[in-house]
């Protein structure tokens, strides 16, 4: 039973090390037990964005980690996810049909939009393709700007969600384990079970002869090319399956904060935070962006917040209490990185794996 499970659910790729076993089995259960542990808007909107960027950071590594292919065109694609939900809510009755109809003409948008890049760009090598899809990005996020009449320009558009996900909305009378079943608590678990699911079939993909391909790609692309694989039709489809998952993460995005604005969804500061998280967790390993995307965000949300704490706790050590003030907490977090970096040079994922 036990080996079937393996062979199932986690494709034959159950982590060796014990302590990132344990470690992956505590952040899913924390994550699916949050909403009862905490009744907190903060911690919640935490969880929920930690869901959210595990199943986009591990279609990027699908990209970098697995393919070797440097694309800054990711943001993109969670970029017409969110505004393909958004805009179909906020113009035509919120309803699932709305919600499905718009997540459905953006996967469209995204499969068309990486099948051109694909073709047109990944003939291109190194930089010169990590130039071209970040030119697309910057295009796409400066026409969503300027469209302001449609897209509501740099302000962006709030929109209402579906009644089932609102938060006014109770599925039940009564009360389970203290906490109100409501739209915001169905928004987190469909969040939650879909985002599961995406990292299920991801690691399924990777783990593949499909997913063997790519990774002979990435370390001997001529190599593979000998073996009489077509190349650059394994590169095209890793990239449409990326750009296809990122573009569900960003409907679910959307979907979460029922608002989309091109800051929050197409700046460059989200593909940012991607690099970092795929460096911080371990490159090529789908579980990098399980560990990656929790430290990350944890230390996005609670980093300020701590440095506050320690700094009226030091308020004696006038020195110190300066240099731990909240307004630095950018400085500590990317000192934090560099640590991480220079201890972890294959990411956290990689350092237990080799035990």
């Amino acid at each position: 039973m036990i080996q079937f499970l393996k062979q199932t659910i986690f494709s034959d790729d159950v982590p060796r090390s014990r302590l990132l076993q344990i470690s992956l089995f505590a952040i899913t259960a924390i994550l699916f037990c949050l909403p009862f542990i905490s009744s907190g808007a903060r911690p919640l909107n935490t969880a929920a964005t930690i869901c959210i960027y595990i199943v986009l950071v591990a279609s990027y590594d699908l990209l970098l980690g697995y393919t070797g292919v440097v694309s800054f065109a990711h943001t993109m694609f969670f970029g017409i996810g969110a505004y393909g939900v958004g805009l179909m809510l906020n113009y035509f009755p919120a309803s699932g049909w709305a919600a499905l109809a718009g997540l459905g003409m953006a996967l469209l948008v995204s499969l068309v939009l990486a099948l051109l890049i694909g073709l047109f760009a990944l003939r291109v090598r190194a930089i010169f393709y990590s130039m071209m899809t970040l030119a697309v990005a910057s295009s796409f996020a400066v026409l969503a700007s300027q469209m302001s009449d449609f897209t509501g320009g740099e302000d962006g558009k709030t929109f209402s969600v579906p009644v089932i996900f609102s938060p006014s909305f109770e599925l039940l009378e009564t009360e389970i384990f203290g906490r109100v079943i409501d739209g915001k608590l169905l928004t987190y678990y469909l969040l939650f079970f879909v985002c599961l699911a995406l990292f299920l079939f991801l690691l399924r993909v990777v783990n593949s002869p499909f997913g063997k391909v790519l990774q002979a790609i990435r370390e001997n692309e001529f190599r593979a090319e000998a073996l009489g694989f077509r190349t650059l039709f394994y590169r095209i489809q890793a990239n449409c399956i990326a750009a296809l998952v990122a573009t569900i993460a960003g409907a679910l995005m959307a979907l979460w904060l029922r608002y989309v604005g091109p800051k929050t969804m197409l700046s460059f500061d989200v593909m940012t935070d991607i690099l970092l998280i795929v460096v911080i967790g371990g490159m090529g390993t789908m579980y990098g962006a399980v560990i990656g995307a929790a430290l990350f965000i944890i230390a996005q949300n609670y980093l300020k917040t701590g440095m506050g704490h320690l700094s009226d706790a030091l308020s004696d050590l006038p020195l110190l209490a300066q240099l731990f003030h909240p307004d630095r907490w950018m400085l500590w977090l990317g000192l934090c990185f560099i640590v991480s970096v220079y201890f972890f040079p294959k990411g956290i994922v990689g350092r237990l794996e080799r035990g």
